[in-house]
């Protein structure tokens, strides 16, 4: 397996090095979630048994430090179990067979591949989470070409809970459903359908819980496949108030697999894209970028926090590094300091505000540009420089504060981002995270300072379905397991 300097490299499939993982470790959970699809499919224990052995005791973590034991590599014989194809169910033939014999062994193994990978097609509803600090992001597939028969023998609370999500955009006071994102007549797992993607604040899990509860759904999985810290941090919410269990994830390798699946998927509007002209804002447009080879990348995800990844192949990737101030620290200091209680809030807010009366800039501190170093004059010299000043403090609004703290945030992220792709030589540079949702301000902040800084060697690429990504790819565990 590859190994890069710097950082752990993790792989999704064959050898994977995953975060505090307990070496030859079972998880209860998920052999009982893969025994009880197994057992509705037609399948065997060995998938169950395959899973409870490569399941991660805790998430994907974010301690450079961390240097994970290596997972065995998966061989033919894993393979077999885990599509119940194992050496009672199979015919073999004799060191002295004929040709003949192998062939029909070779057809009969064939069709037994098929009905196997059918037997594994989990139970509607499918769904994929990912529980993170700030929000819940939710994917569910909608399946749109049930049959007379499947529809005739369709129990009630399945009917109910997608008459639910598909017929609202919201639910409750907080939960969201981005219509504009929703990816239809998706093809997945043999199935036809539409992609619906949901969101709602993590502090309001407990009425997610609820209204699983009140629609019975561990009448129909008593596991979902979930990523995220909360998938660690509620897994006992889950069980006691939802009598449901949590198949857990490695975020790292959800998002990942999430990002490079739903660019595949989509093409019409891209799903990557750029802005050209970033540092002429009268020339400034969006233009879609081709992403079928991007290697190597830096995927920089800003949720609550940020994280950096070297990717190298789908296969391939180490966590860098990261930083603590992201979306949840924008939109926590904007509360303290204008008292908004949203992020929608705080970015309107942002956009009408001016950040240079609040930032000290080197000009205020050269009278002009330093151009020994190459310092323009509107270049931040010190983020709320100018707050030690008692006449400045009175004279800007909350506005200003709102706007000051965004472009700190922006630029801190920014920063540290140019500095990364530098040292690991990548000249593409994709940004995706929640903190992106709705936020154009901070795209073209970023946009204009890898172009700027790095004198046009690095572009900055944003996608459209930004903090979707690891619920997309816990989604794909449920129907494929890596």
């Amino acid at each position: 397996m590859n190994r890069r300097p710097g950082g752990e490299t993790k792989t999704r499939r064959g050898t994977t090095a995953r975060m505090n993982r307990r070496p030859g470790g079972e998880n209860e959970d998920a052999a009982r979630h893969h025994g009880e699809m197994n057992q509705r499919r037609g399948g065997n224990e060995d998938a169950a048994r395959h899973h409870g052995e490569n399941e991660p005791e805790t998430g994907g973590g974010n301690e450079d430090a961390a240097q994970p034991p290596l997972k065995r590599s998966r061989s033919r014989s894993d393979v077999s179990n885990h599509l119940g194809l194992d050496g009672s169910n199979m015919e073999t033939t004799t060191a002295g067979g004929s040709a003949a014999d192998e062939r029909r062994t070779s057809n009969y193994s064939s069709r037994q591949r098929m009905d196997s990978l059918r037997k594994i097609r989990p139970p509607f509803p499918w769904f994929g989470m990912d529980i993170g600090g700030t929000l819940v992001k939710l994917v569910y597939f909608e399946p749109k070409d049930i049959t007379a028969e499947e529809e005739q023998e369709e129990v009630e609370n399945l009917k109910s809970i997608r008459r639910y999500l598909t017929s609202n955009t919201a639910y409750g006071k907080t939960g969201i459903r981005d219509v504009h994102l929703e990816l239809k007549d998706l093809t997945m797992c043999g199935r036809t359908g539409n992609l619906h993607f949901i969101r709602f604040p993590t502090q309001d899990l407990p009425a997610f819980l609820q209204m699983a509860r009140n629609k019975h759904f561990s009448s129909l999985h008593t596991t979902l496949c979930a990523t995220g810290g909360g998938a660690y941090k509620f897994e006992l919410d889950f069980r006691q108030m939802a009598d449901l269990q949590l198949l857990k994830l490695d975020e790292l390798d959800c998002l990942i697999r999430g990002v490079f699946y739903i660019d595949s998927v989509v093409s019409s509007p891209s799903e990557c894209y750029y802005y050209e002209n970033p540092t002429d804002p009268e020339h400034c447009v969006q233009k879609p970028f081709p992403l079928e080879n991007p290697y190597p990348v830096l995927l920089v995800n800003i949720g609550s926090g940020v994280s950096m990844l070297a990717v190298y192949s789908k296969n391939n990737y180490k966590r860098v590094t990261g930083t603590s101030l992201g979306g949840g620290t924008f939109l926590g200091l904007c509360c303290l300091l204008t008292g908004c209680s949203s992020f929608e809030e705080a970015l309107e807010m942002a956009s009408q505000g001016e950040s240079t009366r609040v930032d000290k800039l080197v000009r205020d501190i050269y009278g002009g540009d330093y151009e020994r170093f190459g310092l323009p004059g509107w270049a931040v010299a010190s983020s709320f420089g100018n707050m030690v000043c008692k006449e400045k403090r009175e004279s800007i609004s909350k506005e200003d504060l709102a706007r000051a703290t965004l472009v700190s945030i922006t630029n801190n992220i920014g920063s540290i981002t140019r500095m990364v792709a530098l040292n690991e030589n990548i000249e593409r540079v994709v940004f995706v995270g929640n903190f992106l949702r709705v936020n154009t301000l901070s795209m073209k902040l970023l946009a204009y300072a890898m172009d700027y800084w790095s004198k046009g060697q690095l572009k900055a690429l944003f996608l459209r379905h930004e903090g979707y990504f690891g619920s997309v790819g816990a989604l794909l565990e449920l129907l494929d397991p890596s």
